[in-house]
């Protein structure tokens, strides 16, 4: 391969530019030895420490890994991951070859050298199979063995046992009692062949009693290692959760920390057989099936396979898992033969049932937006492959449609950052950026802005925003989000010709921002639920219509320690102030409320 470092001269200083990956992916492979070079030549430089660059490219890369693994056998594949002449430093080719086959994966995390950090965070993410590869390895760091033992891969391989000639330590100290030499070999030796023919018989000889100082001192010595045995045993402090024997052992009485929640497995039949080292006596052998509420519903989903969601349960026995649970487990299947063999999921605590269903639903939400991320992630990272013309030339009329796919799935992915930041801000996951910020100049600037956008219609803000300020505990970007939301909205959902209101004013310790209500929100019952899009497509604040973005704005509000409201034909965003805040001036003739009340 021709390295392909490129160096151009600025004004007489030099700046360097790497674009070997551009210059390997030009080259085509005709055939399976081509492949095999530009294999190497690709995890190569994939291997080395991620760095910024081009995320096309790159994905490029992945690709053309893809379409060179089909023309390489696995055999020769593996041989190439596993040789030692590239580098292995990069956390995402780790898990992209975890997720390859069997033997290939073994072969990269066998060569995968990254650092503490980068195996904390990447091991959770490899496949189940995948992460007992890294039993084997001795040179791991402790914080990735932690992981691994969180995860349950603890059966990592053991250490060599420490020699014990028990023969030596309970001989008689007599010379002629004791056996030859001989036969202290190994016991793994091959046994001689049997000889069935008859023995000589000899007269027994009369037995001699033992000397004091054979028998004696070998019995003493047996004794004084039994005694030196349970005494360092009595003297060692157990952690407090270990069961124990009434044999004077010292117990550690510090109260054990609460348990929220843990891990676990479960083999085919729902009956745990695994979980977190601390748990694991306590839970080993529980039926989920006998243990959920509804036990005729998870016996029926267990049969079927199915994942058990939000599944309420009750645990008898130790004082640390007695009480109420909600189980969230998911089925494992092997990848081979697709053949069922357990589940593997959570227990949490039960809180109360609305709280408890709010946050269950949530946390779906969010698990299947995650799912949702990946595709589209994909789907834009083709398109945008395609457009710039990354693994060849591309007609001008595909390039066109392929910069539309690649919006578009820009678009779909700032609809689930807002599903997401609604769902972790209704159940209180997510806490809005403190600051210091004029929410009264926001408003203003923003309005400025978007009244030249409302001039082809004929529609206007009747703004009377005032000229004070109105400072709040919210950082300088998440209020011009909060403002752009309800604004963009209500200027989206304007008719032709059609005007509205905005009024803002500080009473007591509190700013109020009132907006009267358009014809098209104004007729519906819950303005909250409304699916009215924007009536063009210079202002959106969303792709899932007003309703969802006023009910996100309303979230935010209440976030910052305010409230979004309908009162009467306006709506009314109450914000609280920073203590001195300077009022701004009422209105002429307005009672206090700015929601005209």
């Amino acid at each position: 391969m021709v390295t392909a470092l490129q160096t151009i001269q600025v004004t007489g200083a030099s700046m360097h530019f790497d674009d070997r990956l551009a210059t390997v992916l030009r080259n085509r492979a005709g055939g399976e030895r081509a492949a095999r070079t530009q294999f190497r030549q690709l995890i190569d430089l994939l291997g080395e420490r991620p760095q910024a660059g081009d995320r096309a490219l790159k994905a490029a890369a992945y690709l053309r890994l893809i379409a060179l693994g089909e023309m390489i056998p696995v055999k020769d594949r593996t041989k190439i991951v596993g040789e030692s002449g590239w580098r292995f430093r990069n956390p995402e080719l780790v898990k992209w070859f975890g997720e390859a086959h069997p033997h290939i994966a073994a072969a990269a995390l066998h060569r995968a050298q990254l650092t503490a950090q980068e195996w904390e965070d990447i091991i959770p993410k490899l496949p189940i199979r995948t992460r007992g590869f890294l039993r084997h390895r001795r040179d791991l760091p402790p914080e990735a063995e932690r992981v691994l033992d969180a995860l349950g891969v603890s059966d990592r391989a053991l250490p060599e046992p420490e020699p014990f000639d028990l023969v030596e330590e309970i001989a008689p100290a007599d010379p002629q009692s004791a056996e030859p030499a001989e036969t202290e070999a190994a016991p793994f030796e091959e046994p001689a062949p049997l000889n069935l023919s008859p023995l000589p018989i000899e007269p027994l000889a009369a037995p001699q009693p033992p000397t004091a100082e054979s028998g004696n001192d070998g019995i003493r010595a047996l004794v004084d290692r039994i005694e030196a045995f349970q005494r360092n045993r009595s003297e060692r402090i157990l952690d407090s959760e270990n069961p124990r024997l009434p044999l004077g052992e010292k117990v550690d009485t510090a109260p054990a920390k609460p348990l929220d929640e843990f891990l676990f497995g479960s083999d085919s039949d729902g009956r745990i057989d695994w979980a977190e080292a601390e748990i694991a006596p306590m839970v080993m052998g529980i039926d989920l099936a006998q243990a959920a509420d509804d036990s005729e519903t998870a016996t029926r989903a267990i049969r079927t396979r199915q994942p058990l969601a939000a599944l309420a349960a009750k645990l008898r026995g130790a004082e640390r898992i007695e009480g109420d649970w909600v189980v969230d487990a998911a089925p494992r299947f092997t990848r081979s033969e697709g053949r069922f063999y357990g589940y593997v999921g959570r227990f949490r605590r039960a809180v109360s049932g609305i709280e408890d269903r709010r946050e269950a639903e949530a946390d779906r939400l969010r698990q299947l937006l995650h799912e949702l991320r990946t595709p589209v992630n994909a789907m834009q990272g083709y398109a945008e492959i395609i457009q710039q013309q990354m693994i060849g030339p591309v007609p001008h009329e595909y390039r066109a449609i392929a910069a539309t796919i690649a919006g578009d799935a820009a678009h779909i992915l700032a609809g689930f950052d807002e599903l997401d930041r609604l769902a972790r801000l209704e159940t209180g996951a997510l806490d809005l950026e403190p600051g210091d910020a004029d929410f009264a100049a926001i408003a203003r600037k923003q309005v400025a802005q978007i009244q030249p956008v409302l001039s082809p219609r004929v529609a206007r803000f009747d703004a009377d925003l005032g000229e004070g300020r109105a400072p709040i505990a919210l950082s300088q970007a998440e209020a011009e989000r909060l403002a752009w939301r309800l604004i963009a909205t209500i200027a989206g959902t304007l008719a032709a010709g059609e005007a509205v209101s905005l009024k803002m004013q500080t009473g007591g310790d509190q700013v109020e921002f009132a907006l009267t209500l358009p014809a098209s929100l104004n007729a519906a019952e819950d303005v909250f639920s409304v699916e009215t899009h924007a009536s063009t497509g210079a202002l959106s604040a969303g792709i899932f219509g007003a309703g969802f973005s006023l009910r996100l704005a309303r979230a935010e509000a209440r976030a910052a320690g305010g409230e979004l409201a309908r009162i009467a034909n306006a709506l009314v965003l109450s914000l609280p102030l920073l203590t001195g805040a300077e009022a701004l001036p009422s209105p002429q003739g307005q009672p206090d409320s700015a929601a005209g009340r």
